[in-house]
């Protein structure tokens, strides 16, 4: 540029400069966007969350999807646990509290090393009820209060909230019956009737289980889901799926998916539709149903390779009197059916739905 032109040209070659400045920045930038899309492409990766229920996707050389995102979003009426706040004071909100916190920390109470009792696994009830049994698709307590007792048909009788809290002691934490006179029981049952006191009589609000995933065309695939596991899960529930304990070795910081600290072969978990479900809108850790990491296809597969791992077994004899009535991702017969316990484990689900529907 020559410093002796007039004011007016050194302005215009300045607006030139900075627009060609402008214009190659911008097609640098082009490129790395496309580099960083054509790699995720490539490799299957998501750089953010899906939900592959509502998506547009087309094959990766791998066989996996990629998947544009579309949002899920609770509705604004969708239950909410009330805030704490609210609790009571005096005895009965003491009782509410120490509900509350044997849910969260049920090992440091009744676990192997449990200052109250020793008669569970190391497993938290909150390991599977997330948040303290208040997270929406997390198993959460909302309908608690306003649906039982319930008749059962796994054991054929109408439960109370006691029998319920004491079904998952022997089952999801591998252990024995709690007392149903005891001051833990009945806090914990004081904890969820206060979480589920402005539902209505009979009611059941909506995402209070696990999301229903639709099923895939083929069996989940164990092989495909220790490559999910490997991806998404082993870095908290560690190589070998025995999770982590905290430095007291009280309490499980990351619980154990599989091995005699897991859950057993008779709790709700073992059905890898609630597996699947469970770990779509809540795996890996801090995810949830509007922010989704794993894809349908990525949950179905991981939930058959943890299911298809060692746990402790349970007596199921006396379960499901009613053939008719056991659910059909339950992998021990005998069944109505005519399908194999391996199909009922793993799908494909449909052919077994179909069946189903044409004896009913």
């Amino acid at each position: 540029m020559n410093h002796h032109q007039e004011p007016q040209e050194m302005l215009k070659d300045i607006i030139r400069i900075s627009r060609y400045a402008m214009y190659i920045a911008l097609l640098a930038l082009s490129g790395i966007v496309l580099s960083i899309y054509a790699l995720n492409r490539s490799s299957g990766e998501r750089t953010v969350p899906v939900n592959n229920k509502k998506t547009a996707s087309a094959h990766t050389e791998g066989g996996a999807k990629a998947l544009m995102p579309v949002a899920r979003v609770f509705p604004a009426d969708s239950w909410k646990a009330p805030n704490e706040s609210t609790i009571p004071k005096g005895k009965e909100g003491e009782t509410i509290r120490y509900g509350k916190a044997l849910i969260a920390h049920t090992a440091v109470y009744l676990g192997p090393k449990g200052k109250v009792a020793r008669i569970s696994n190391g497993m938290n009830c909150q390991n599977c009820h997330n948040e303290a049994g208040t997270k929406l698709y997390g198993l959460n307590y909302a309908a608690v209060a306003a649906t039982y007792p319930q008749f059962k048909a796994r054991s054929n009788k109408i439960v109370s909230i006691a029998e319920r809290i004491n079904g998952c002691f022997q089952r999801s934490l591998n252990g024995k019956p709690l007392d149903t006179a005891s001051e833990e029981m009945q806090a914990m049952i004081a904890y969820m009737k206060w979480l589920g006191r402005n539902v209505p009589k009979g009611q059941k609000p909506a995402y209070t289980a696990v999301e229903k995933l639709a099923f895939l065309d083929r069996a989940a695939d164990p092989a495909r889901g220790k490559v999910v596991f490997a991806a998404n899960c082993q870095s908290c529930h560690g190589a070998n799926g025995q999770g982590l304990l905290n430095t007291a070795g009280n309490e499980f910081i990351y619980p154990p998916l599989w091995g005699e600290n897991s859950y057993n072969d008779g709790a709700g978990l073992y059905r890898i539709g609630n597996f699947a479900g469970f770990v779509k809108n809540n795996m890996p850790f801090g995810v949830n149903y509007e922010h989704p990491v794993l894809t349908d296809e990525e949950a179905w597969d991981v939930a058959a390779f943890v299911n298809a791992q060692e746990r402790p077994h349970k007596d199921q004899s006396e379960d499901w009197k009613d053939l008719a009535k056991k659910p059909l991702d339950l992998p021990v017969g005998p069944y109505v059916d005519g399908f194999s316990e391996q199909q009922h484990k793993y799908g494909p689900f449909q052919p077994i739905a179909e069946a189903l529907k044409h004896q009913n």
